[in-house]
């Protein structure tokens, strides 16, 4: 059994889409009613999680692309305003906590860890949908890259994450899903996750974290080792 407050003055800094929620349904849904609205076929969910990831700009030249249509720097912010409002309308209709996400967090907060997000998604997006989810209580802070003033792989983002909950680099584990995540945590020093399941082009074991857990069942024995406590201690 597990020691009481094990993980006491640790903070374990997530990442938010693909990582905490699959929020891919959402995002990909508002995606097609952009599409639609252009008079382009829909994508099909399951063919087009890789889209998902690298922000709303990214996708929508992704998904315009795969319709073959190129966007214009002038276009992209239409588009970018109109995919925020729609988005936001109907941000956590689909989306949902990865499985076993609930248990692993209350787990780590009572072996005494503090809990953060750190996501490039924006802070107001991201704290709505939290949220909306009934997660939001769990985080001591959630940051996007608009209140950070940088954003991920930039190490800046986990650093003011992290002074943001109240701790230190030297006691802090990244989680995450992507190169972004783990650039993020190389750059401020500290040991990075990657859970197989998120939204990354590439393969979750060939991003070069310190561990990679296929549920979040193993998220708790893999933080105390990365932090240097044992996972039976």
């Amino acid at each position: 059994m597990s020691a009481p407050l094990d993980l006491a003055g640790a903070v374990i800094a997530f990442d938010l889409d693909g990582t905490l929620v699959d929020t891919a349904p959402d995002l990909i849904g508002t995606l097609n009613v952009v599409l639609a609205e252009h008079g382009h076929p829909a994508l099909p969910l399951e063919a087009s999680r890789w889209l998902v990831g690298r922000g709303a700009r990214v996708m929508l030249e992704r998904g315009f692309g795969a319709a073959g249509e190129a966007l214009s720097a002038e276009r992209m912010e239409a588009l970018f305003g109109r995919f925020i409002t729609l988005y936001r309308a109907r941000i956590a209709d689909e989306s949902r906590p990865f499985p076993g996400v609930v248990a692993a967090l209350d787990q780590l907060a009572g072996a005494g860890a503090r809990l953060a997000v750190c996501t490039n998604k924006p802070t107001g997006l991201s704290r709505t949908l939290l949220k909306d989810l009934g997660l939001a209580a769990c985080f001591a802070a959630i940051v996007g890259p608009d209140l950070a003033g940088a954003a991920k792989p930039d190490g800046r983002h986990l650093a003011y994450t992290v002074e943001a909950a109240g701790g230190t680099l030297a006691r802090t584990l990244m989680v995450g899903d992507a190169m972004t995540d783990v650039g993020a945590a190389r750059a401020a020093g500290a040991p990075v996750i990657v859970v197989s399941f998120g939204y990354t082009e590439i393969p979750a074991r060939e991003l070069g974290a310190d561990a990679v857990i296929d549920h979040f069942d193993e998220l708790a024995a893999a933080a105390r080792r990365l932090l240097g406590q044992p996972a039976d201690a």
